[in-house]
C-alpha cells in the first residue's frame, strides 16, 4: 500500500499514548543532532511517500542528489506461534476486543504481549532495523531519521501499523479475533438446543410446501423495520466508528486557535469514548430487560 505521507504536526497537544511512546523512544536516542536534521527533513516535506509492505516500511526521501533515496525500516516480526498466543489472550478480554474492533489501541495492551514474553514496542532505537541507499555510513542517517518522525504521524492516524511491523496486518488481526471470539461463544442454535439429527432431514421426513399453495409474504411494517427479536452471535457483530464524524463535517470551530484546539481535543476524546462504549455494548449486551 502506497500512501501519501501526512503533513507532520509537531504542535504541543495531547497525543494518543502510543504516539507518545514512539516519541519517547526517539527522545531517548543519544545523538540528538542527527535526529534533529531528520526532523527538519520531515517538516520540509522531503519524504515523498511511504509503502507498508508486509512487516516493513519503505520510503522515498528526497536528499541532495537528483534521485530520491530508497530506505526501509522494520522490526523483528513475531512468529505465527507468538501471534497465536497473543490472539488467544486478546480474545479472552472483551474490552480489548471491543477497542481493537473500534480502531482503538487499548492503553494496557502491552501487558498482553509481556505475559507472552514479547514486546509490541521496541525498547530502544537499536531494536529498529533500517537501511538507506544514501552514502552516509551512519545509521540512522537524516533520511531514516525523517521517516522515524513521520512514523509518529502515521501511528497517530492508524495504530494498527505497529501490529503490521510485528507481522500482522489490521485485517489479519481482526479476522483472527473474530474467529477466536466465535470459537469461545460457539454457534448460536437458538435456545441452546442441539442441532437436529441429519437423518431427520431426509426427504421422507421433510414436508415440502406446495408451490401452488404458497402464501404471500406479510406486508412490510416500516415502524418495526429496525426491530430484530432473535439473538445475535456477538462474535460476528462488529461495531466500528464512522469514517466521517460531525467534527469532520463542521470543520474548523469559529474560536480563537488555542480555544478551538482545546475544544476539538475534548470532542475527539468524547467521540472515541462513545465509539468504544458502543462496541462494548455490542459485544457484551446487557441481558437484563
Amino acid at each position: 500500500m502506497i500512501s501519501q505521507p501526512p503533513q507532520p504536526d509537531y504542535e504541543l497537544e495531547q497525543e494518543a499514548w502510543w504516539v507518545e511512546r514512539w516519541v519517547d523512544l526517539l527522545n531517548q536516542y543519544r545523538f540528538k543532532k542527527r535526529l534533529e536534521r531528520g526532523r527538519r527533513y520531515a517538516r520540509e516535506g522531503n519524504i515523498l511517500n511511504l509503502e507498508h509492505k508486509d512487516a516493513k516500511v519503505k520510503a522515498l526521501v528526497q536528499g541532495t542528489a537528483d534521485e530520491p533515496y530508497q530506505l526501509s525500516i522494520w522490526l523483528d516480526a513475531f512468529t505465527d506461534e507468538d501471534w497465536t498466543y497473543v490472539t488467544d489472550s486478546l480474545a479472552t478480554q472483551a474490552l480489548f476486543s471491543a477497542q481493537l474492533l473500534a480502531g482503538e489501541m487499548p492503553s494496557d495492551i502491552e501487558t498482553v504481549f509481556t505475559r507472552n514474553g514479547l514486546s509490541l514496542f521496541p525498547f530502544t532505537l537499536a531494536d529498529v532495523h533500517s537501511r538507506c541507499s544514501c552514502p552516509d555510513p551512519k545509521n540512522p542517517c537524516k533520511h531514516i531519521a525523517a521517516v522515524y518522525y513521520q512514523l509518529g504521524d502515521f501511528f497517530r492516524e492508524d495504530p494498527f501499523i505497529l501490529f503490521q511491523l510485528r507481522g500482522r496486518s489490521k485485517e489479519q488481526l481482526l479476522a483472527a479475533l473474530r474467529q477466536k471470539r466465535y470459537q469461545q461463544v460457539g454457534p448460536q442454535t437458538g435456545g441452546g438446543e442441539s442441532p437436529a439429527d441429519p437423518a431427520d432431514a431426509s426427504p421422507a421426513n421433510v414436508a415440502l410446501p406446495n408451490a401452488t399453495e404458497a402464501t404471500p409474504p406479510p406486508p412490510l411494517q416500516l415502524n418495526q423495520f429496525w426491530q430484530y427479536d432473535q439473538p445475535l452471535d456477538t462474535s460476528l457483530v462488529v461495531v466500528s466508528p464512522a469514517s466521517e464524524t460531525p467534527l469532520d463535517v463542521l470543520n474548523t470551530i469559529p474560536l480563537p486557535s488555542n480555544d478551538a484546539r482545546v475544544v476539538m481535543t475534548y470532542l475527539r476524546d468524547l467521540y472515541q469514548t462513545v465509539s468504544q462504549n458502543a462496541a462494548m455494548t455490542a459485544i457484551n449486551p446487557d441481558p437484563s430487560p
